[in-house]
């Protein structure tokens, strides 16, 4: 019998969303010798997220299923009270706007067996809009989505993207949990990227598993620039928090060159690539005002 996995969900007002990645991992296959427990945190929602689940429990289901109430508002305080009750030696983490391919966890799962990694990144693939159309992939950028595709070979990488991924126990019992700073209902972002490089520094090593699929929803709310722009700068902001770059030698420099470059890609046509140059130069502005801010707030807690 393979390792029991509990499947970690942090949920705030995505009912809709929620009950197709549930539905979705109903249908999982290759987890015959699997022991799996689910368990969901809502994380204060105001949306129909508490009648779905109250009728999800209700149901006669493949796997056992587990609701938690967070009321702190934040994606890590409800990762962190998952992590304390979560009772398998895996731990895959979903975010709660995405569908899983049909052996993801099996995946997971198989990506431990040759022991050369202790924390798992899976695939992270644009899925369908709230018509069922998909993504035209000309313009895959503009639903910042969070893609995630290192090819079809498993390697090692050196950071992961939180809707996709797993831990063996040891990792965040070594760790420890997440940033409640970071992430959405804090700073925005970032909680992963954070977390990821505490996991590099214990000495754990981050690997891929290109066959754990899931797929990411299209939301027409996050589509195009405007988003871009909010969200790059909230990355910076978060940034700001657990990082200190050289504003001289490192995001200044960085600034200035990515607003020649979006010069240079606008003037050529080349739509994606000032794309994502306008969404670097956003990141670079919010990381700057995040250090103001803060260096603000350390000289107030000073003078008073």
């Amino acid at each position: 019998m393979s390792a029991k996995v509990s499947i970690l969900i942090p949920t705030r007002n995505r009912a809709g969303s929620l009950k197709r990645l549930l539905d979705s991992l109903e249908a999982s296959a290759g987890l015959e010798e699997t022991p799996l427990e689910i368990i969901v945190v809502n994380n204060h929602s105001t949306d129909a997220t508490s009648q779905l689940l109250m009728e999800v429990l209700a149901e006669d289901r493949r796997f056992p299923i587990l609701v938690l109430d967070e009321f702190k508002h934040g994606k890590s305080w409800a990762l962190n009270l998952g992590l304390e009750r979560v009772t398998g030696s895996l731990v895959l983490l979903l975010d709660d706007d995405v569908s899983v391919d049909r052996f993801c966890v099996a995946e997971h799962v198989a990506a431990y067996k040759d022991g050369l990694f202790d924390a798992v990144q899976g695939k992270v693939l644009a899925g369908l809009d709230h018509k069922g159309q998909p993504a035209d992939m000309a313009r895959l950028r503009e639903y910042n989505i969070p893609i995630v595709d290192h090819g079809d070979a498993s390697c090692e990488v050196r950071g992961f993207t939180g809707t996709n991924i797993s831990l063996k126990r040891e990792v965040f019992e070594k760790a420890g949990l997440f940033d409640t700073r970071l992430g959405p209902g804090a700073s925005g972002f970032s909680e992963d990227t954070e977390y990821s490089r505490r996991v590099r520094e214990n000495g754990f090593k981050i690997g891929y598993a290109p066959k754990a699929i899931i797929y990411h929803e299209l939301n027409p709310e996050r589509y195009g620039s405007s988003y871009n722009r909010i969200v790059q700068y909230r990355k910076g902001v978060s940034r700001s928090i657990y990082r200190n770059d050289s504003l001289v030698f490192r995001v200044l420099p960085d600034l200035i060159s990515n607003c020649f470059r979006y010069l240079a890609y606008t003037a050529t046509g080349r739509r994606q690539k000032a794309y994502k140059t306008r969404g670097r130069i956003a990141k670079n502005y919010g990381y700057i005002a995040g250090k103001v801010q803060n260096r603000v707030l350390q000289y107030r807690r000073t003078r008073s």
